[in-house]
């Protein structure tokens, strides 16, 4: 007995020091090279033991467990402060651990000096007793502060305050992960400083739950967005209807790219405020644990790898237009033989370029490359056109690398709106120098337009996808477009049909920005070709001063420090309605 339980130990601390660190890169979370979906319940809180943690004795917290890993999670949302042989043994079973660290949110704390300190003072010890465990994915640094509290004190007041708390777990815990979990209610408390965007959304509509995840994905912009409680109550609403909205919602939910989906929760067995509640059950097991109907229907998703399978598979062409593509050829060819869609080609057209950008891709098995003399961007976008078979035709940019599941949030957005155009969001990578980060963070950079949470105005030609019948029906790129404005003259000539333009936050790709002086500028000057070119072609789209006139909002760059979002109160007095009506 003594011997099993050295060998357990020793696994334990092997397993504890061998996993990377969870990361963010753009809308997902990454462990070194892999990305990681989270995939959650949450756990608690419990009864306090002799010690004070609120949770279980440690032999029922291992059947607890074994019985999340069984189905299929790999997260779990703690709300209060985990000993330390917990993190051991979620670390023995791969499982990432959110950690709550509980404070008094629900009391004017900004009018106490005490209270604030003693707020620090708890943030503080949390973070040094969960220190540089493996286990731990990420800290909360609160939880729905009531929206009379943020209105008294005013939004800006409150997210200083949090600003601050995150600032001390920052400085405790440098490559630590933190997030604050908000609620619909005081969705006008922006939370830009923190590395994800947590909410907790109790919607039971499975319209109104897609568009409002569309609403937080933008709230969310370039950072991961993360349902950190959703469920519904099997006491009132039945276990049938309970299982059956938790399938619906954790499909709709990974479909539309959350990075993270926390279910609320594990077991009906829930202490707060100082007894045990039994009036309600949101458990996928009860109190006994055993596992009731919702457990199956969460497994079906949390189990399967990768992401819920689309209705059909329509054939995708990707086209890269490249000249002079040398230095970003070759990771761009990468990260598409990487793509998880299963009915795709890809065609490069070799625009005349006079570096080895030709050679880089005919090096590449499975693509098809086409060599021509330079005609320009526009061009060899037709030239693709032309020599592609599918039934939707994708365009990125020789200088960029795009997600593996990106032509799947593409297709699905088209499945789910039947729009003739579909684009996604296109991000910089990290720079390593500041000049280079400065420069890709100026002005100018290709952005995307949005009309609302799921129409855009314009999307950028890094990152765009066309049913070919409608790129037909409009003769395809205009060759008077040589170098930059193909995209915006495609955008407005479709819209000037009656076409509307989609939007998928997930579909993501990274693009490197110019990196320096010399070659941003040249960038602009190409730009501004551009736009005098435009304004020839679509005068009634400019005011008398010269300047575009964008109906939508521009995303991205230095225009995100900017925000148009007056701030809003859902429901009730105060905002405190149970049930917001969000549309």
């Amino acid at each position: 007995m003594k011997l099993e339980a050295t060998s357990r130990a020793i696994r334990r601390a092997q397993s504890v020091g061998s996993r990377p660190r969870l990361e963010v890169r753009g809308k997902f979370f990454f462990a070194g090279d892999e990305k990681v979906p989270l995939r959650g319940v949450t756990y608690g809180p419990f009864a306090p033991d002799a010690d004070g943690y609120r949770y279980p004795a440690p032999q029922v917290v291992e059947r607890d467990l074994t019985l999340i890993t069984e189905l299929g999670a790999n997260c779990l949302r703690l709300f209060t402060p985990p000993p330390r042989w917990l993190l051991d043994m979620a670390a023995e079973r791969n499982l990432w651990v959110m950690v709550g660290i509980p404070w008094a949110e629900h009391v004017c704390f900004l009018d106490s000096e005490e209270i604030t300190d003693v707020v620090r003072r708890t943030v503080s010890e949390v973070v040094e007793a969960c220190r540089n465990h493996p286990a731990v994915g990420a800290f909360l640094v609160g939880n729905e502060i009531p929206p009379d509290i943020v209105r008294w004190y005013g939004p800006q007041r409150i997210a200083g305050f949090l600003r601050e708390l995150v600032g001390l777990i920052k400085s405790a815990e440098p490559t630590a992960l933190v997030g604050y979990a908000n609620f619909p209610s005081t969705e006008y408390l922006e939370t830009d400083f923190t590395d994800f965007l947590a909410f907790n959304v109790y919607l039971h509509s499975e319209p109104e739950f897609r568009r409002y995840l569309s609403r937080l994905h933008s709230l969310a912009g370039d950072r991961p967005l993360v349902l950190t409680e959703f469920g519904i109550d099997s006491l009132r609403e039945g276990e049938i209807v309970q299982a059956a909205t938790l399938s619906w919602q954790v499909r709709t939910a990974l479909e539309m790219g959350v990075a993270g989906t926390v279910v609320f929760s594990f077991t009906d067995e829930w202490y707060t405020g100082g007894c045990d509640i039994a009036n309600w059950a949101f458990g996928l097991v009860d109190r006994d644990r055993r596992r009731k109907p919702a457990f199956q229907a969460v497994q079906r998703w949390y189990a399967a790898a990768g992401l819920p399978a689309l209705a059909e598979y329509p054939k995708v062409s990707v086209v890269i237009c490249a000249y002079n593509a040398e230095p970003t050829m070759r990771a761009c060819l990468t990260s598409l033989q990487n793509l998880k869609y299963p009915a795709f080609e890809v065609i490069v057209v070799d625009d005349g370029s006079t570096d080895r950008t030709g050679k880089i891709a005919d090096g590449f098995e499975g693509i098809h490359v086409i060599h021509q003399e330079n005609k320009g961007l526009s061009a060899a976008r037709n030239v693709g056109i032309a020599a592609s078979l599918g039934e939707i035709v994708a365009f990125t940019d020789s200088d960029c690398v795009v997600d593996p599941d990106w032509l799947h949030y593409l297709v699905a957005t088209f499945l789910q709106t039947g729009l003739p155009a579909v684009g996604g969001p296109n991000l910089p990578p990290p720079e390593d120098s500041v000049v280079a980060a400065c420069v890709a963070a100026s002005p100018g950079g290709p952005l995307h337009v949005l009309l609302d949470d799921v129409e855009a105005e314009h999307i950028p030609g890094c990152n765009m996808a066309f049913r070919r019948e409608v790129l037909e029906e409009i003769g395809g790129f205009d060759p008077i477009y040589r170098s930059a404005g193909d995209d915006v003259d495609v955008c407005w000539r479709l819209q000037d049909r009656g076409y509307r333009i989609g939007f998928s936050p997930a579909a993501m790709v990274w693009h490197f920005r110019r990196n320096t002086m010399k070659a941003y500028i040249g960038q602009q000057k190409g730009y501004g070709k551009a736009e005098a070119l435009l304004y020839f072609r679509h005068p009634q789209r400019f005011n008398a001063l010269g300047y575009s006139r964008w109906r939508g909002r521009i995303y991205g760059g230095i225009s995100a420090l900017f925000s148009l979002r007056r701030p809003v109160i859902y429901g009730g007095v105060f905002g405190r309605g149970l049930c917001q009506t969000l549309y």
